[in-house]
């Protein structure tokens, strides 16, 4: 499908309207194959969100259409979102790719086309919650009627990545929706295309004014004034730990608002020697490489049992020479540019700090190409622990391989980062496999497959990789409040 930015929106998206940014700024969005610009977009800042957050409370008010709309027709729209973005998948598909730089994965392989079911199925996943957020009554002592009610928040910002914009949009929106809150959301300068096509969406489904508003714009001069506004309720970001800190910051210095995170990662995937070594060695190839190694639970810490790492690494290579690479329309291609220059620079820069510390490069260990944001799938072998390779988040094709003896030795090692997102264990023996699970300081645990994100299993992280969850009923606690209510009841006097 060819599409051009005749057939997209670039404007905000503010109380149900396309508007123009206060400023008239614009910003470039960059497609990472080719290094050209798409187009420009309205680059919203704090009077734009100040205009979003007012409409937002507006459609918030008691006695608002949204605020008066019973569980069973908030769930009708939502349903009929799922519809919508059913409707034109391939538009959207297309337009991520042409923004993010991934691949369509339309012959198997991942791509836009998973995420856009992915994101599909969490809408109608919540759309299921929106008339089941049930409290409880409560036996308490005395003669009276005690019950719990689960409300929503309020006016909620919600401030997305650049590496998988849609699903973030809707891992955000759909449980918000579901429990009535209303939101703004700022989508991140690299990748805002999708998420104003999300919200032309949201309109057609006919979601009062307000309800949903979407910003385009950056960390401190969008990001930033929403997180700290006075009228705003609850911030959810998902993102760098080091951002997230500062999400803390503004949050408290401003009216102690409800705080959510999903932060970065810098996970383990523990390859037993009883492993079947061909799955464990596609399980390690998703695990890494899946979106260009743009993924904030990517198994970039491979952990491979002595008696089978020289079998593992040689498989491990093979599997990744094969990958090809290309822009998002090429046939079969399976790997993408990074999402832009800054992120290009960043992975080769890490790729240059494991060679000059005396890790071995087995596979790959440069640019890809003469244009476009190409990284060669790399692949480290011999790194030590105190490498940086092996400490920070690179979000980039780079996989890094070490050995291990025994099973308490490598539970320690996968354990001692400041991280906890997800893990990963291979291995036939399901009692030694879940053993190992039980004791890493992961949110999530994969036994035998990596990068499963069905909508109903909760994902967040330890650690510094955040709190609260995403996805999964748990994800519902980010946007309801309980109220309980105590009624003294008339009848005889206690004895």
């Amino acid at each position: 499908m060819k599409i051009n930015p005749a057939d997209f929106e670039t404007r905000l998206f503010i109380n149900n309207e396309f508007v123009p940014s206060v400023s008239g700024k614009t910003f470039p969005t960059i497609n990472p194959a080719t290094e050209e610009i798409i187009c420009a977009v309205q680059e919203g800042d704090k009077d734009d969100v100040n205009k979003a957050v007012a409409a937002a409370k507006a459609a918030f008010e008691p006695g608002s259409s949204w605020r008066s709309m019973n569980g069973t027709d908030r769930r009708d729209l939502l349903l009929k979102l799922a519809d919508l973005l059913d409707r034109d998948k391939t538009f959207l598909e297309t337009l991520e790719a042409l923004d993010n730089g991934k691949p369509l994965g339309r012959q198997g392989q991942y791509g836009t086309a998973v995420d856009v079911s992915l994101a599909i199925k969490c809408f109608r996943y919540y759309a299921g919650f929106a008339d089941k957020l049930q409290g409880k009554t409560i036996p308490i002592e005395g003669n009276y009627l005690c019950y719990t009610q689960r409300e929503p928040v309020g006016v909620c910002a919600c401030i997305i990545p650049w590496n998988f914009p849609l699903v973030m949009a809707a891992w955000k929106l759909a449980p918000a929706l579901a429990a009535g809150c209303t939101l703004v959301l700022k989508s991140s300068e690299k990748t805002p295309l999708t998420a104003l096509h999300l919200a032309k969406l949201v309109k057609e489904a006919g979601f009062p004014a307000g309800v949903v508003n979407v910003i385009s714009g950056f960390g401190p001069t969008a990001g930033e004034p929403l997180a700290r506004h006075l009228d705003v309720d609850k911030v959810a970001f998902t993102g760098s730990t080091a951002v997230g800190q500062k999400i803390c910051q503004y949050a408290t210095e401003s009216n102690m608002k409800r705080v959510s995170l999903e932060l970065g990662g810098k996970s383990p995937l523990i390859i037993l020697d009883d492993a079947d070594l061909e799955n464990a060695v596609n399980v390690a190839h998703i695990g890494l490489f899946l979106n260009q190694g743009q993924c904030c639970c990517a198994g970039s810490r491979i952990y491979v049992q002595d008696t089978i790492y020289d079998r593992f690494v040689s498989e491990a290579i093979k599997k990744a020479q094969a990958i090809k690479i290309g822009p998002f329309d090429g046939q079969n291609v399976e790997q993408g540019p990074q999402v832009d220059i800054l992120q290009f620079q960043r992975v080769l820069n890490f790729i240059e700090s494991g060679k000059t510390e005396g890790a071995n490069v087995a596979l790959g260990g440069g640019r890809h190409g003469t244009s476009g944001y190409y990284v060669q799938p790399t692949i480290f072998t011999d790194a030590t622990e105190d490498m940086q390779i092996s400490k920070e988040e690179i979000f980039g094709p780079v996989m890094n391989i070490m050995k291990f003896h025994t099973d308490a030795e490598v539970i320690a090692r996968a354990n001692n980062t400041k991280y906890g997102l997800a893990a990963g264990v291979c291995s036939k023996d399901a009692g030694r496999a879940i053993a190992v699970a039980n004791q890493l300081r992961a949110g999530t645990v994969w036994i035998n497959t990596y990068d499963n994100f069905d909508a109903a299993a909760p994902f967040g992280g330890f650690k510094q990789s955040g709190h609260g969850r995403d996805k999964g009923e748990e994800a519902l606690d980010n946007w309801t409040e309980t109220k309980t209510v105590t009624i003294a009841l008339n009848g005889p006097k206690m004895v």
